[in-house]
């Protein structure tokens, strides 16, 4: 096992690519070596044996030349003697090798002579060689044959003799090329011989060299299993500066971060447990299948559940919504789901928000569930389209009456002395009446806005409650109503914009004359107290439910809408003087019984002034 083991390493690896890069190294340069060498061999024996045959055509030319119309032996014994030249002095360049062959045709293709003393018995038979046949044709021939009988290749160069462009023979010079071959043969031996040597070092100094990579290596992979079972506590061990030195020393520096790492992520899993505990909305989390596996404190709150009950419950089950869909249809939900858990106690109402979990591969692994209780939004919504509403119908009502007034006056009613004033007073009032709404509109606008600038001046309060109620006295004498008043005769200071605290006076007691029956009694009491002044205005009319007692502060909210209206009230001096109020720091709230009064206490807090002589 061991041993396969060490086939699989990367030690062997390294081994093998050195080796293996050396041997091919070696192989190319072997083949390149002997190539370039053959071609040189080649190229000089052909230049030599070139060289010789140039020198015998010169003589034979001159000799077959000179010797015409001589005596047939005497031209034999000429050729033979050059052939001889040509055998001895092949034989004294290349000692230990067979000389070139050189042979004499004559113009008839009859061999005239031969320099192999072995083929003697060929001089004066015909030729039927076919390069001498071309050759006769004025054809220089040179090629590499190879010589069945010999086993070995051979050169062969074939010339025409000519004189003044007759050819007078044929020079066949054949050389073979064995020692040539022998020899590129030998020198490939020792570089084969020299490869192997080389290739056995390069592996003993292989594996000397792969030990020096492969132990850093090794302790590196014993430390990273470490690693992977949680123990970051050890180092890897650094051999030298090279470059394994310095991985094993950035080793050491990941060890080091994964350990912070590990540290700073366990830190956070902390963080956000502490965040999902404490977060506002509620988080569930589910698989892919859509059953839950997490739900936080906020989420078990708003269900009404805990999270060890609801682990592997479907999610749609827990949310109310199995019966019409199911957990793979939330998938598809980009939008919120409105969810509706109110009683006939109380509204409820909670907004769930899908977003699915992903793998970087697509499939989806679950689902984060969000929810966010939104009954007091909805409530502020459905507050806002009443008031859209309550505005629309009171801009109408006057409006329908304005135009069947006019309607009634255009058609003759002017020309009445009894309906023509009547019709235009009530016109007239709901024009009065329009006008009071809209500025009231605008006036609350303003003050959503931050548009209304109050100007603090220092004011008597119990000065300033006195004037009101004079005024209120003075225009209220045909209704028989009494006005009780309780106020101190010593000067209250507060600081304030003095008008629109009188408008909160003027809004509280117009209100308590239009509710109070004839013969009624409208109190007036201001306290002080140490640090704040309270106004109570009481009153002796209809009064308010306790169920709608929280309202009566809301913009065009009426107890009783039909008899208001008549009245002439729009439903905004209460929301007006509430906004006017905590625009200065105090606060203004309702007590009452139904048919038995309703009181209106108003706090304001003291100016410096009064402070400052308290402190006195």
């Amino acid at each position: 096992m061991k041993i396969i083991d060490f086939f699989k390493s990367i030690h062997f690896k390294l081994i093998l690519i050195f080796v293996l890069l050396i041997f091919v190294a070696m192989q190319f340069i072997t083949v390149f070596f002997t190539s370039a060498l053959e071609d040189t061999l080649v190229e000089n024996f052909n230049d030599t044996l070139a060289e010789q045959t140039d020198l015998l055509e010169y003589n034979v030319q001159e000799e077959l030349t000179q010797s015409r119309g001589e005596d047939d032996n005497t031209v034999q014994e000429d050729i033979d003697s050059l052939l001889s030249q040509f055998a001895n002095s092949g034989a004294n360049n290349d000692p230990g090798h067979s000389s070139p062959e050189a042979r004499v045709i004559g113009s008839n293709q009859i061999i005239l002579g031969t320099s192999n003393i072995n083929e003697q018995d060929i001089v004066n038979n015909q030729s039927n060689d076919d390069l001498v046949q071309r050759a006769l044709l004025g054809n220089t021939l040179e090629e590499v044959r190879w010589d069945a009988e010999s086993g070995h290749r051979v050169s062969l160069i074939v010339r025409p003799i000519e004189e003044d462009g007759e050819i007078l023979g044929v020079l066949y010079v054949r050389s073979d090329m064995s020692s040539v071959y022998s020899l590129v043969n030998d020198i490939s031996s020792i570089l084969i011989a020299a490869s192997i040597i080389v290739l056995i070092l390069n592996a003993i100094l292989g594996i000397l060299l792969a030990r020096t990579i492969t132990r850093p290596i090794a302790d590196m992979q014993r430390q990273a299993k470490i690693m992977g079972e949680g123990d970051f506590s050890r180092r890897v061990r650094v051999y030298g500066n090279d470059e394994i030195g310095q991985l094993a020393h950035s080793f050491n520096q990941l060890t080091l971060k994964l350990k912070e790492s590990q540290a700073s992520t366990e830190d956070e899993r902390k963080k956000l447990s502490s965040v999902l505990t404490h977060m506002t909305d509620g988080v569930i989390a589910t698989d892919e299948l859509g059953r839950i596996i997490l739900m936080n404190k906020r989420a078990e709150q708003l269900l009404n559940k805990n999270s060890d009950e609801m682990e592997g419950t479907y999610i749609t089950e827990a949310l109310h919504l199995s019966e019409t869909l199911t957990s793979s249809d939330l998938y598809d939900y980009n939008e919120a789901i409105m969810l509706d858990f109110s009683s006939e106690e109380q509204d409820f109402l909670l907004q769930a928000n899908f977003s699915i979990v992903r793998n970087e591969d697509g499939p989806v692994t679950g689902l984060i569930t969000v929810l966010h209780d939104v009954t007091e939004q909805e409530k502020i919504e459905r507050e806002r389209r009443e008031f859209v509403s309550n505005v629309s119908h009171e801009l109408r009502t006057p409006l329908t009456t304005l135009k069947s007034y006019m309607e009634a006056l255009e058609d003759g009613a002017m020309q009445d002395e009894n309906l023509g004033p009547r019709f235009l007073q009530v016109t007239q009032n709901e024009t009065d009446r329009m006008i009071r709404l809209v500025n009231d509109l605008l006036q609350l606008s303003r003050m959503d806005s931050d548009e209304i600038s109050l100007e603090f001046f220092t004011v008597d309060l119990s000065e300033m409650i006195n004037q009101v109620i004079e005024r209120f006295e003075m225009i209220n004498k045909d209704k028989n109503i009494a006005f009780y008043k309780e106020v101190p005769s010593y000067p209250v200071y507060v600081d304030m914009d003095k008008d629109r605290i009188y408008q909160v006076f003027d809004n509280v007691l117009s209100n308590a004359v239009k509710y109070s029956p004839d013969g009624g009694e409208i109190s007036v009491q201001m306290f002080t107290r140490a640090d704040a002044v309270d106004v109570e205005i009481s009153d002796q009319g209809v009064g308010i439910p306790k169920e709608s007692q929280h309202r009566i502060f809301d913009r065009f909210y009426r107890v009783d809408k039909a008899r208001a209206r008549n009245l002439g009230g729009t439903g905004l001096g209460l929301a007006i003087a509430k906004e006017f109020i905590h625009a200065h720091g105090g606060r203004i709230a309702a007590d009452s019984e139904w048919k038995k009064g309703t009181t209106i206490l108003i706090t304001l807090p003291y100016s410096v002034i009064n402070k400052a002589e308290a402190g006195s």
